[in-house]
């Protein structure tokens, strides 16, 4: 899920791309671009599967900014241009009232919210309505990467972190779409997944690389997220479709 607060202040998202792993340990990795343009300073907010019991220094960011061009290298691991797109596929801490920890990556300021109730915690501009999350009971149990972003229009260079996932045999894509602060039924998607891993249920709109990342990213400056001997695969989904999120799960799920 991709949630923005504010309604009406984010006037256009496109050109979204997210690369995904089941790393080690049972932790996931995110990488998250896009572009977009807004009227005011906004927050951009990502629930995600972590473990029951995670703590707010759970959750680890990593620095993209020297490493803008990520995305268009995972791309070039692919020797063709074919846009294809299929249907979606198959979502208690302790209460405190202190401030969230907020980190600065790149140029972005960043927080990880534990838990919904924290929320709470975030600056009021940044907050989703509540009644969305009443519209939304089966991510009660997730927690939230909060990631601050300026206004005006403009490429949003990667946005990274790993997590323990509340889910060890399946990797997460948060693709649920809240614009305007209400839950649509559809949207509009303009979304270049990439997924690396091994013995994984993909649906055929997944295409596999013909060489290893290595060939094409300089997975060096990725903090270990895009692993250099293994094959990419990416999915593209552009159009309208149901709203939901994506999850790629194991044969021995």
């Amino acid at each position: 899920m991709c949630c923005f607060s504010g309604q009406g202040i984010v006037e256009e998202v496109k050109n979204t791309w997210i690369f995904a792993r089941l790393g080690e340990h049972a932790n996931q990795t995110l990488i998250y671009s896009m572009s977009m343009n807004a009227r005011a300073d906004v927050a951009m907010v990502l629930p995600i599967p972590v473990k029951p019991g995670t703590e707010e220094d759970g959750l680890r960011f990593f620095d993209f900014s020297k490493y803008k061009d990520v995305f268009t290298h995972l791309n070039q691991c692919f020797p063709s241009d074919s846009k294809d797109s299929g249907a979606f596929g198959s979502a208690p801490l302790r209460s405190r009232s202190s401030p969230l920890k907020v980190v600065t990556v790149g140029a972005y300021d960043a927080s990880f919210v534990p838990q919904i109730s924290a929320l709470s915690r975030l600056d009021e501009r940044f907050r989703l309505p509540e009644s969305v999350w009443s519209k939304l009971p089966g991510y009660t149990p997730f927690g939230f990467a909060v990631f601050k972003l300026r206004q005006g229009r403009h490429d949003v260079h990667p946005m990274a972190f790993s997590f323990p996932t509340a889910r060890p045999g399946s990797v997460f894509f948060p693709t649920l779409r809240i614009h305007d602060g209400k839950v649509h039924e559809d949207e509009h998607f303009d979304h270049t997944l990439y997924l690396q891993g091994a013995n994984l249920q993909m649906a055929p709109q997944w295409q596999e690389s013909p060489g290893i990342a290595v060939q094409k990213v300089k997975c060096g400056l990725t903090h270990g997220m895009i692993r250099p001997e293994m094959h990419v695969y990416r999915r593209r989904i552009i159009g309208k479709f149901p709203n939901g999120d994506i999850v790629v799960r194991s044969r021995n799920a």
